[in-house]
């Protein structure tokens, strides 16, 4: 069934909501919708309270290590860290308290997906505690992974052949909808349906999400094989569009 997945993005050691469209290395035209007066543990903190396992912290940019290693210190093997992920730091930072890493663009060479180094990072971590992350940008040909921050757009198309061959070198896929992500304007409702139907593995979709009903929604069109995010809606982060409480409450009624 469809559950309700939390998040921390931490971006200059401080915990955000950022329009994903805006990131770029520079960030010279960067949107934030939130910023958190507390620290990531706190956060890491609420969730255990809660129970919300499998929710992702992600390190948006270099010098965010200390930040992430809050929330891992608040709930060690309970949250999955994503951000700067390779097969050379992956299992420092599982020994470090993450319970799964999160790694897009090391995957990737030239903007073509590198086979050998995803088996190289499978090798590293174990499948088990593999998260690959296909966030993506929607293209007159589909949906293709945004790497670097979301802003190059690869080669790769985000299909089911993609689903079926990566589930075998990961537990879990993590997909962000870029184009959509921190705008609260709706989710992608075709990729959440494309993902139902096709991935062979958990799924969590974030990126529009703006009403405690899309939890229902994407139950209803991913045949509860996805689950969902919210972000800049939710109270948690500024948001007046959603309560963290009812999100909480769907679990505990779904779960």
């Amino acid at each position: 069934m469809t559950l309700f997945r939390p998040c921390i993005d931490i971006h200059g050691g401080s915990v955000k909501q950022i329009v994903g469209s805006s990131l770029d290395n520079a960030d010279t035209a960067l949107k934030t919708n939130f910023v958190s007066d507390r620290d990531a543990g706190y956060f890491s903190s609420l969730y255990r309270r809660d129970n919300l396992r499998g929710g992702h912290v992600i390190m948006l940019g270099p010098g965010n290590e200390a930040a992430a290693q809050m929330a891992l210190d608040a709930w060690p093997d309970g949250l999955h860290l994503g951000g700067g992920i390779t097969a050379q730091n992956a299992q420092q930072w599982i020994e470090r308290g993450a319970e799964k890493v999160i790694v897009t663009s090391w995957l990737f060479t030239d903007r073509d997906l590198d086979m050998h180094r995803v088996e190289t990072m499978a090798k590293a971590v174990g499948p088990e505690r593999l998260v690959i992350d296909l966030s993506c940008r929607t293209t007159d040909d589909g949906w293709y992974v945004a790497t670097d921050r979301w802003q190059t757009i690869t080669r790769t198309k985000v299909d089911g052949p993609l689903l079926l061959l990566l589930g075998q070198y990961c537990s879990e896929y993590l997909i962000h909808a870029a184009d959509v992500e921190g705008k609260c304007e709706g989710i992608d409702l075709a990729l959440v349906r494309m993902l139902g139907d096709a991935s062979p593995i958990a799924c969590t979709y974030a990126g529009g999400a703006k009403d405690i009903s899309d939890l229902e929604t994407v139950a209803h069109e991913s045949a509860g094989r996805v689950d969902l995010t919210f972000g800049s809606a939710l109270d948690l982060f500024g948001g007046n569009l959603v309560k963290y409480a009812d999100c909480v409450k769907w679990n505990q009624t779904c779960g």
